[in-house]
């Protein structure tokens, strides 16, 4: 009896293992934006024990009175946390491509009466903003769920102002996990550069800030445009 209990004990996390490295198998290949009915599978207290979302707003550099944009809200936790955090005189809007879970958060929204969040569909290759509009862009989990990220990462540099934070925060157990070092080089080959990083293998938080224009005279002929 202790021996097939222990056995039972031993297959749970082992098929969990065998689960996760199938998806993210699968996901490697055949990259697709969350499904809504998935949004509450994947904000559960094991993920909200080590990415607190009140703490994970703090982390993320985010101040009161900053206009934010936030890539893929999920069921919405982390969104009324960033909320929270801007107090009423700040902007959070967030976006996603798939209407239902847009939906979802609007619902959520209007349950908890907050009225600091603009929840919209929208494509992160078309974002329908002006340039240079927002503080900061930070996504939980997102971006290896998006198919042509040096695409997407083209528009988060439009809209972000000059000195920009742009903000990722990973955990291991997310299908879609990237390593630090793979998504650092992926960002800083798009004109921004790393400025802090926070957190370990297991979990982790990198904050970008957007590379300035500067002209270099004596170069060849005349002035040259680089980043720094």
């Amino acid at each position: 009896m202790f021996l097939r209990i222990l056995y039972i004990l031993l297959a749970i996390p082992a098929t969990l293992i065998v689960l996760h490295t199938i998806i993210r198998i699968v996901r490697h290949f055949n990259k697709f934006p969350m499904p809504q009915w998935m949004a509450n599978l994947i904000d559960n207290p094991v993920r909200r024990k080590f990415q607190p979302p009140d703490k994970t707003a703090i982390r993320h550099k985010i101040e009161p009175g900053m206009r934010v944009l936030e890539i893929g809200p999920g069921n919405g936790t982390y969104t009324l946390a960033t909320a929270h955090r801007l107090g009423t005189k700040g902007e959070l809007v967030t976006i996603d491509i798939e209407p239902k879970m847009i939906e979802r958060v609007q619902r959520r929204i209007e349950a908890e009466g907050v009225t600091n969040i603009d929840a919209r569909v929208a494509d992160v290759y078309e974002l329908p903003f002006e340039d240079a509009s927002f503080d900061l862009v930070y996504m939980i989990t997102v971006i290896n769920e998006i198919p042509d990220i040096p695409r997407a990462l083209a528009e988060f540099h439009r809209v972000l102002k000059t000195a920009g934070k742009l903000v990722f925060s990973e955990i291991l157990l997310d299908p879609d996990y990237p390593r630090a070092a793979t998504l650092t080089r992926k960002v800083q080959a798009l004109e921004f550069r790393l400025k802090v990083k926070i957190g370990n293998f297991f979990y982790y938080t990198l904050i970008f800030e957007k590379a300035k224009k500067v002209w270099v005279s004596g170069i060849s002929r005349g002035k040259v445009q680089i980043w720094e």
